[in-house]
């Protein structure tokens, strides 16, 4: 199972909140994030970032980092390598069974991700065959959209999207996302889109909003 940062509440935890960095980055790039949630003091989330393996990239000239997936070329509709975003969803749902296993429900897990990682949020989520507690898609877009139609798990037909860009994002164009996110409504789940003044990146009004969305759908 991949490695993880675990933020473990002061009480006993009964959520979980999987959260996927981007690419190049690791585990602790959203950690100092969790404090500006404003969470009450005896909330119960569990926070666990995991990082992704460490792999060739194509598009940066072979360079060795940690993704979720290669990216072999610039066209946007292509960019993504399907059999390194089934591999890391399988990870993923490794992780979701792990919790599981320690007692928290489905419907108290909420996948999180920026970029790539979002990419797997999505991914993971909804192919997922228990019903979770949401999804936060951040800066980012629908990879393997042909096959959601027939692989997309009912269970999570109506759980909650919050869908997060930025629209001077330089990295993935904000053109792609709102494609990403008719592409969604167009196979019937319920999305709730937030658009800012920001390029490939996360702001304050954002983490203000995710907090939000995390106390909503938790019931923190």
């Amino acid at each position: 199972m991949l490695e993880s940062i675990t933020l473990d509440p002061d009480f006993p935890a009964d959520a979980c909140v999987i959260w996927m960095h981007g690419l190049g980055a690791d585990g602790n790039d959203f950690v100092p994030i969790i404090p500006e949630l404003d969470l009450p003091r005896t909330h119960t989330v569990r926070f666990m970032f995991p990082n992704a393996p460490t792999m060739s990239v194509t598009i940066n000239g072979g360079y060795v980092m940690r993704a979720w997936y290669d990216i072999v070329g610039a066209d946007l509709d292509n960019r993504a390598d399907e059999a390194g975003v089934r591999r890391s969803q399988m990870q993923i749902n490794q992780i979701i069974a792990d919790q599981r296993a320690k007692g928290i429900a489905a419907n108290r897990i909420v996948l999180a991700g920026f970029s790539q990682g979002g990419v797997i949020a999505l991914q993971t989520a909804l192919r997922h065959s228990e019903t979770l507690g949401g999804v936060l898609a951040l800066s980012t877009y629908l990879a393997c959209r042909d096959s959601l139609g027939i692989e997309g798990a009912l269970a999570n037909k109506s759980t909650p999207i919050f869908y997060a860009h930025g629209s001077v994002d330089p990295v993935i164009p904000i053109a792609l996302a709102k494609r990403s996110k008719a592409e969604l409504e167009n196979y019937g789940y319920l999305v709730e889109w937030h658009e800012y003044g920001m390029p490939h990146s996360v702001c304050a009004e954002e983490v203000g909003d995710i907090a939000a969305f995390l106390k909503r759908v938790l019931k923190i």
